[in-house]
């Protein structure tokens, strides 16, 4: 993690504990999740406008509570998401909406509820199913320029990365963020080597389209420890498919 990635989060950290929803398990330890926030409502409402959200069938979309009336809400449109679990430790899941009943679309929005409603999907099968139509995801902050922070353990870089190298998402992958306005930070950043830009920033007051650079590609296997891959099945399961350690088809 850069210095000036760790200071931005803790501006906005400070800025966060006015606005945002405590978690039942991690209550405002902005470093163990991504929050949701007073107005997520309104930030889902501006994302849900846009014409290539109405075109999308098939999304990927982040845990993070912020999002969660819209995994319910894409649900409800008929929309097919595959979404990871805290830490990507136990993979995916697919929520398929044509199995799962309108008024459950809530439950199965959740967190705790994905493991009930949806279904354990590989990365193979992920693969299989073809080409994210949008992508989704919280931040801790995102900038101007589209430069995007985490927590600062990467998941989103690694789902990204996974992504990539399956060419089941690309330049062309329309990548969201949604977060409270606090969140934005008002000035361009420069982004360090696996730091996922993004395409628009939808907040409660405004949807911002983001000038951006290029976007990294594929798994950067050099800078993940053993353990951090033995933790986390879809790289095993990536590790495995390219058949040698540190091979990338991105």
């Amino acid at each position: 993690m850069s210095s000036s990635a760790t200071t931005i989060r803790a501006e906005v950290f400070a800025r966060l504990e006015a606005i945002a929803k405590p978690d039942s398990r991690y209550h405002l330890d902005f470093a163990q999740f991504i929050p949701d926030f007073t107005g997520s409502d309104a930030a889902t409402d501006r994302l849900v406008a846009q014409d290539f959200y109405a075109r999308a069938h098939y999304a990927f979309v982040t845990p993070d509570p912020g999002l969660i009336d819209l995994r319910r809400r894409m649900l409800l449109a008929g929309k097919t998401l595959v979404v990871s679990t805290h830490g990507i430790r136990r993979g995916f899941y697919l929520l398929d909406p044509a199995r799962i009943a309108p008024e459950h679309a809530l439950f199965a929005a959740w967190l705790d509820g994905l493991e009930h409603f949806g279904t354990p999907i590989s990365l193979h099968d992920i693969l299989v199913r073809g080409r994210f139509d949008l992508m989704v995801t919280g931040a801790s902050a995102v900038s101007h320029n589209g430069v995007r922070f985490g927590k600062g353990h990467g998941y989103f870089d690694m789902e990204w990365g996974m992504f990539t190298d399956l060419a089941i998402a690309d330049e062309a992958t329309p990548v969201v963020a949604v977060v409270h306005d606090t969140q934005v930070v008002e000035r361009d950043l420069t982004p360090g080597p696996t730091d996922i830009l993004v395409d628009y920033i939808a907040t409660p007051s405004r949807f911002l389209a983001v000038q951006r650079g290029p976007r990294p590609c594929g798994i950067t296997w050099p800078m993940l420890s053993e353990e951090r891959i033995g933790h986390i099945p879809p790289l095993r399961e990536l590790r495995g498919m390219r058949g040698a350690y540190g091979a990338s088809g991105g």
